[in-house]
């Protein structure tokens, strides 16, 4: 559709949104050609429709996985771009996909280094921001899962983990919410062990 209509923004940010999903679940091998096509789809949705956040968005979700399937180091070249769009999406609408840019800051601001931007305090308050659009959003309690853990509050982070599971189902997310689940499953298992 978007070959067909280089200037359809519904096309193209869909786009973006759809190589987000199947480059997370395609072989290996497959996944840095779809994050790619998944970033030009969103720069042509941001270009076409600047003051809408849906391109901004999908932008950083495609540059945000392309950069950790390279890791740390070369990853790091992404940082700024993928800030600067999550920032522009959460300026844009707060509330798009039920906080999923301050979700996604939170990330940003937990996986980046200190040393180059990162932040445990911003990652928090943006995961916990995310949290007042979707109190039962399965990634934001993962994921705030994850920066406890990592910073050894490990009750609280229990606590999260069970939020993940008791989450009822979400129709618009079903996928995700399930794959949450199982993660969080995984972590709770590996807690148990570790005591």
């Amino acid at each position: 559709m978007l070959a067909a209509d280089a200037r359809n923004f519904e096309a193209a940010w869909k786009l973006a949104r759809a190589d987000y999903w199947l480059g997370g679940h395609v072989p290996e091998a497959e996944r840095r050609r779809f994050f790619e096509r998944g970033i030009e789809a969103g720069r042509a949705a941001a270009a076409l429709q600047p003051n809408r956040a849906e391109g901004h968005f999908w932008l950083a979700a495609n540059m945000g996985a392309l950069a950790e399937s390279y890791g740390v180091r070369q990853g790091l070249k992404y940082r700024k771009p993928i800030k600067e769009a999550l920032e522009t999406a959460l300026r844009l609408d707060p509330s798009f996909l039920e906080g999923s840019a301050d979700r996604a800051l939170g990330r940003w601001y937990f996986k980046v280094p200190r040393l180059f931007g990162g932040s445990r305090q911003l990652a928090e308050s943006h995961l916990r921001k995310s949290l007042t659009y979707n109190p039962g959003s399965t990634a934001s309690h993962f994921f705030l899962a994850e920066l406890l853990i990592d910073d050894g509050r490990t009750a609280e982070a229990r606590a999260e983990l069970q939020q993940v599971l008791a989450a009822p189902p979400n129709p618009g997310w079903g996928p995700e919410d399930d794959e949450f689940k199982q993660k969080a499953r995984r972590a709770l298992d590996a807690m148990k062990e570790e005591r």
